[in-house]
């Protein structure tokens, strides 16, 4: 992949409010945090001319384009899962590097609280006779809970991880979801009440779990020379890498995620080491995603991620501040939570929280992983750093 290093900036990132939305559409959250992001650029509507986002019904990257009145020059709804749009600010970047646009909007948001949708729960809702990977394995009931404790139960039994380091992760999540005034869940817990909560798929509890919420973001992507002109500071793309892990006609290794391939491309683009980064946006659809994920980015050694997640590493004054924005263990899931790992670390690099607990320190270097699809059969992995002004 030619080097996207510093080539376009990040110049709005906005989080929608909401949690629960029983009177809007998806679309009309899209929109409105379309509308926050680039007020906050100083730019329009009118400005685009690039526009990326993904769902899982359809045509909808065409159809939230006619909702917003857009008329782009490119657009794109690559589907990538929960990483589809760090991919997408690659590829806005990649877009803008060779001339097709200059001001990219990606936007996401759905509503499965307000309209029942369970995620996590269910199988898959394709025919078992359609000859495709799932079609072997929807038959046994294996839900996408189960399929991540598959993983939490492998990594047990190879290397001894625990369900207390596996809830020490929720915990601290859930103190920095109490930092932010619009996390779902504020209210403080222990190890103790993780490992107590009700049982999803063994070894992984309710509180190992991430919540269900309606929920919308958006971001704008820019040249450089057009950033300078916005009214934000720039955040810079460095280095990304991208990844796919699978069954591998059975040969899968269950404890090593995409990151394993993402990451050292993402690492080698940016020029930096894992020493140099001052906070982590890990994709935390399940406890045992950020200890696996941690692990194949390099943070530490396979095998080791239990003992690496306690003693207040992730914390806010820990080595590596992970989650800030409570993540999607205690701040919001609406299906596919990739952008808020994006707005979050775009946040800190701007100095947003300043003199709040919030903050992080002198924070000059992000990592955001976002994971699509499923630990333990097939999914996505993508990994970018990004870099304050």
């Amino acid at each position: 992949m030619p080097s996207l290093h510093r080539s376009a900036a990040i110049v709005g990132a906005y989080e929608h409010p909401t949690r629960k939305s029983p009177d809007k559409s998806a679309y009309q959250i899209q929109a409105e945090a379309a509308r926050g992001a680039l007020a906050e650029a100083g730019l329009t509507i009118r400005d685009v001319d690039g526009f990326m986002t993904a769902s899982r019904q359809g045509m909808q990257a065409a159809e939230i384009a006619e909702y917003m009145g857009l008329n782009p020059k490119m657009i794109d709804g690559t589907n990538l899962g929960g990483s589809s749009f760090l991919a997408h600010t690659a590829r806005a970047a990649a877009a803008i590097a060779a001339g097709y646009c200059e001001v990219v909007l990606i936007t996401y948001g759905e509503t499965p609280i307000s309209i029942g949708r369970a995620i996590g729960t269910g199988g898959s809702d394709r025919q078992n006779a359609t000859p495709w990977p799932e079609s072997f394995e929807t038959p046994y009931g294996l839900i996408i809970a189960a399929s991540y404790a598959n993983v939490a139960s492998r990594h047990m039994y190879e290397f001894g991880t625990t369900s207390e380091q596996l809830a020490e992760i929720a915990v601290t999540t859930r103190r920095h979801a109490g930092m932010n005034p619009g996390a779902m869940f504020r209210d403080p817990m222990t190890v103790a009440d993780v490992v107590n909560s009700r049982m999803i798929a063994w070894p992984l509890h309710l509180l190992d779990c991430c919540v269900i919420s309606d929920g919308a973001g958006a971001l704008v992507v820019t040249s450089a020379s057009r950033a300078r002109q916005c009214k934000t500071k720039p955040v810079w793309l460095l280095g990304v890498g991208e990844g796919l892990a699978h069954q591998s006609a059975g040969h899968r290794d269950y404890t090593t995620v995409a990151a394993a391939q993402s990451s050292p491309r993402a690492f080698a683009m940016a020029g930096v080491t894992h020493k140099d980064i001052d906070h982590l946006m890990v994709y935390d659809s399940f406890t045992i995603t950020v200890l696996t994920t941690l692990e194949s980015l390099g943070f530490c050694k396979k095998g080791e991620g239990g003992a690496f997640v306690q003693g207040g590493r992730l914390g806010m004054d820990g080595q590596y501040p992970t989650n800030t924005d409570g993540g999607g263990l205690s701040n919001n899931h609406p299906g596919m939570r990739g952008i808020f790992l994006v707005i979050e670390s775009v946040k800190q690099l701007r100095g947003d929280f300043a003199g709040t607990p919030r903050q992080v320190k002198d924070c000059k270097l992000s990592l955001c992983h976002g994971t699509g699809g499923t630990l333990g059969t097939r999914h996505s992995g993508v990994t970018m750093i990004l870099g304050r002004d």
